[in-house]
């Protein structure tokens, strides 16, 4: 029996980078706009090489995953690297006492294998077509120190960029949004005015808010505003089935849920407890590639639309091979700040000028994901290289 290629190594390279004019806000864990600041971030590109010369790479924050991976690379070594499903599988058993981001990382890594290897682009192999992806501009958290520090900024930066093209805008509002609530609702309401009508709008407070009842007067501020959705309101974590059904039957603004869950069972869950209207998965999250299209097609079961969680050109490639989905969420942006991304891809955008004049970005053409890793940038930037197993 012929097989595929066979995994021979798994490498982990290691870099770090400061970005300019970004800092954290009060709880060290929000990215921010902070003038003159340096923020410092590790990184690290997963390779896992074959016996066949196909190489599958794919970046990963330093944390957690890159930990999973370690702990799954010798399982890897001597496997078909076609044989996605059996190795989501097994993966996901051997990582169930883990949040099984590692699932994710390596997934994407042997979809990247199997595209090279038959030299195709990824929406092609999952049985899409290259189609422009309307933009939502999804801005970082509101900060204290200018640019969007208060409703009036927000607006301004809102008309922005429906002027440059987006069809969409999404609010990340304030840290400590529970300390004043009004903020959080003047915000809402002076973003939909300064907008007009047309402009798609959401709200994503990233589990910020503090109670139920702050969670409900931030909501019909977003009814009165006529929101696309409302997303992550409270400290629940985003976990909660019984707190986002009850808060879906006191609003008309669509819930979107769904981002701190993990994997298709999980997700299936939360949708028979009718807890969202919209359900979030990434395939950073959920189980790679693999695990995002079941959770695609369960959702398309349900007649609900997914929208992934986070710009990418994995992203790109999965939202042109699934009918059930609205927006790409670029960013995170922000007025005075160029980038909030660590530039690892050569020739390819997600910052806020990466969408054309109509606020669309297209999935990359070549083979694999589709766009090389700048390995120049990399090497660079370089603080380690290790062979997890080979």
């Amino acid at each position: 029996m012929n097989s595929g290629p066979i995994i021979t190594g798994v490498e982990f390279v290691t870099y770090e980078f400061t970005m300019d004019n970004l800092g954290k806000d009060y709880n060290t864990f929000n990215m921010v706009h902070e003038p003159g600041g340096k923020l410092t971030q590790a990184g690290g590109v997963l390779r896992i090489h074959t016996d066949q010369g196909v190489t599958g790479e794919y970046p990963v924050l330093k944390g957690p995953t890159g930990e999973q991976v370690a702990m799954c690379a010798g399982y890897l070594i001597g496997k078909d690297a076609t044989g996605r499903e059996k190795i989501y599988s097994d993966l996901k058993r051997g990582l169930r006492h883990f949040d099984m981001t590692g699932v994710g990382v390596i997934d994407i890594c042997l979809w990247d294998i199997a595209g090279k290897l038959y030299n195709e682009p990824l929406y092609r192999l999952l049985g899409g077509t290259r189609r422009p992806l309307p933009c939502y501009a999804s801005t970082l958290h509101g900060d204290e120190s200018g640019g969007l520090s208060s409703p009036s900024q927000f607006a301004d930066f809102a008309v922005q960029c429906r002027d440059m093209g987006y069809p969409a805008f999404k609010i990340h509002g304030w840290g400590l949004a529970a300390q004043d609530i009004q903020r959080e609702i003047d915000n809402v309401l002076a973003v939909r005015e300064a907008v007009g009508d047309r402009m798609a709008l959401m709200i994503d407070p990233a589990c910020e808010i503090e109670n139920f009842g702050q969670a409900l007067a931030v909501g019909r501020a977003c009814d009165e505003a006529n929101f696309f959705w409302y997303e992550d309101p409270f400290k629940d974590g985003g976990v909660s089935t019984y707190a986002h059904r009850k808060l879906r039957q006191m609003l008309k603004t669509p819930i979107l849920q769904t981002e701190h869950v993990r994997l298709l069972e999980q997700h299936v869950n939360f949708l028979l407890a009718d807890a969202t209207d919209y359900v979030r998965a990434g395939a950073h999250e959920d189980g790679g590639i693999t695990g995002v299209m079941k959770i695609a097609h369960a959702s398309e079961g349900f007649g609900l639309d997914v929208e992934l969680h986070g710009p990418g050109p994995v992203h790109r490639h999965v939202m042109s091979s699934i009918r059930n989905t609205n927006f790409y969420e670029l960013g995170l942006v922000h007025p005075n700040v160029k980038s909030t991304r660590h530039p690892l891809y050569a020739d390819y955008n997600d910052d806020l000028d990466g969408i054309d004049s109509d606020g669309n970005v297209f999935a990359p053409e070549g083979p694999g994901i589709g766009v090389p890793l700048d390995w120049d940038w990399i090497k660079s930037h370089q603080t380690g290289s290790v062979m997890l197993a080979e």
